[in-house]
């Protein structure tokens, strides 16, 4: 079992009691340069909760034994634009606009569109030429795109 899978199975819990769920975890760098990475989803996450769950996480994890080197704990919620990483963030993100960079056939491709199915294999992105079913094993990464739209000039 890897380390960040027993992170991920010991703040789960923590986080379900609190009303949330785990969105992604991530553990990087080395030495003094280590970040965990965690990102959370829900109601109400504004700074001062993501401090508070920041803190309670800090003393879960003090006695992890994967941690006992010095690292920078990171709590944020996935944000307008979001990386996905699982399929859950596929599923939660049906309707959404995507920008998905995938590899099949020896071939890179970016490929931009409205996410319309996510399942337990792969995704269908309605894109400019058409449907295309992507599986996630092919996928190189992917985020959701926000889109800022302008607003009418008064008296237009």
């Amino acid at each position: 079992m890897s380390q960040t899978t027993d992170i991920w199975d010991l703040i789960e819990p923590y986080l379900a009691d609190e009303k949330l769920e785990l969105d992604d975890l991530e553990l990087s760098g080395h030495g003094r340069g280590r970040t965990l990475r965690v990102t959370v989803d829900g109601e109400d996450l504004d700074l001062d909760r993501l401090s508070e769950l920041s803190r309670g996480l800090a003393r879960l994890l003090d006695d992890e034994p994967g941690l006992q080197e010095q690292y920078q704990l990171e709590v944020s919620s996935p944000g307008l634009e979001r990386k996905l990483r699982r399929p859950r963030h596929y599923e939660k993100s049906v309707g959404r606009e995507v920008v998905a960079k995938w590899a099949a056939n020896g071939h890179k491709t970016t490929t931009r569109g409205v996410l319309t199915d996510a399942g337990d294999t792969g995704f269908i992105l309605d894109s400019d030429t058409g449907q295309l079913e992507i599986s996630y094993e092919d996928v190189v990464s992917a985020k959701t795109v926000f889109r800022w739209e302008k607003a009418p000039k008064p008296g237009h």
